[in-house]
């Protein structure tokens, strides 16, 4: 880490009166909902203190209930950085498309930077296909998911399989958020949902990243207990993102920070992350284009 340190001091260094100027007091970091708020901050807190001492300003970290909170602290201005959903970035973007930057993407082990909304049921329901699932409670995370909501929302009812209720299933419910989902499952309170995960590694890790793999870091599921019934198409990984009024000495210093991260402090990484991670490269506002427009199709 001593690389990083020395980098961030320098940075802070010759940065400090352009900071100053700006009269930038505090950086304020927003994690996405979807997992409790003790474990969010305790993923992120070496981020934070890594950020504090690069940019020299006291860094919070900021747990909003949903993505919604956090989504509008971006569009608000008092929030600074982010890590977003494809579709959260997009509700941003339709909002204030001034607002934020895209700066980086989360990268896999294998170079790609997409993931997967996954489809799963508990191993011991006899349950196999989304066919299977007809009668049954499926349930999405946030209505600003991407994974946990929009893409589901499209895919599965051009497989055949309408998302009303009381059509194929015979309800649909919203979680919270992918934890929730994934315990929700797991207790048998719903037959099935969706959440997301990078589609590496093995279903007995909960792939390489991903709400799975953290919720078995977490010890809250055994995934022998689990099974995939459904796979979406790749999904742009979501942007970390800057505002865009903060000062470009500020932007720089977070973008090689974080860009580093991986290299100087793998188990940081890990964490911020969700899981194994090539680390993070960078990325712009054309990768979410798509995304852009099936959510506007979906507010018409």
């Amino acid at each position: 880490m001593k690389k990083l340190i020395v980098t961030a001091l320098m940075t802070t260094a010759l940065t400090a009166p352009a900071f100053a100027q700006e009269a930038i007091s505090e950086f304020r970091i927003g994690l996405l909902g979807g997992e409790n708020a003790q474990d969010r901050l305790a993923s992120n807190e070496c981020f934070r203190a890594y950020t504090e001492e690069a940019l020299g300003v006291p860094t919070r970290l900021f747990t909003a209930a949903d993505y919604n909170g956090v989504i509008q602290g971006l569009i608000g201005g008092t929030l600074d950085m982010a890590w977003l959903g494809a579709s959260s970035y997009a509700a941003v973007y339709v909002e204030d498309p001034d607002a934020v930057e895209p700066v980086l993407v989360k990268t896999n082990l294998d170079g790609s930077f997409t993931y997967h909304s996954i489809g799963f049921v508990r191993a011991d329901s006899g349950i196999t296909s989304l066919a299977d699932m007809e009668g049954q409670v499926f349930g999405f995370g946030d209505p600003n998911s991407t994974s946990g909501y929009l893409i589901p929302l499209v895919e599965i009812p051009a497989e055949g399989y309408s998302m009303e209720p009381g059509e194929h299933f015979s309800d649909v419910v919203f979680t919270g958020g992918h934890e929730q989902t994934i315990v929700a499952v797991a207790n048998g309170d719903i037959a099935g949902g969706v959440t997301w995960a990078d589609g590496l590694g093995d279903w007995e890790d909960g792939y390489n990243s991903g709400a799975l793999r953290r919720a078995v870091d977490a010890g809250l599921v055994d995934m022998n207990d689990l099974v995939e019934i459904w796979k979406s198409k790749p999904i742009p990984e979501g942007p970390i993102v800057l505002r865009t009024a903060l000062p470009e000495d500020v932007k720089a210093t977070m973008i090689e920070l974080t860009a580093n991260l991986h290299a100087n402090d793998e188990a940081c990484a890990y964490g911020v992350a969700a899981g194994e991670t090539a680390g993070f490269t960078p990325i712009g506002h054309e990768a979410y284009e798509t995304i852009i427009a099936v959510r506007r199709s979906q507010m018409n």
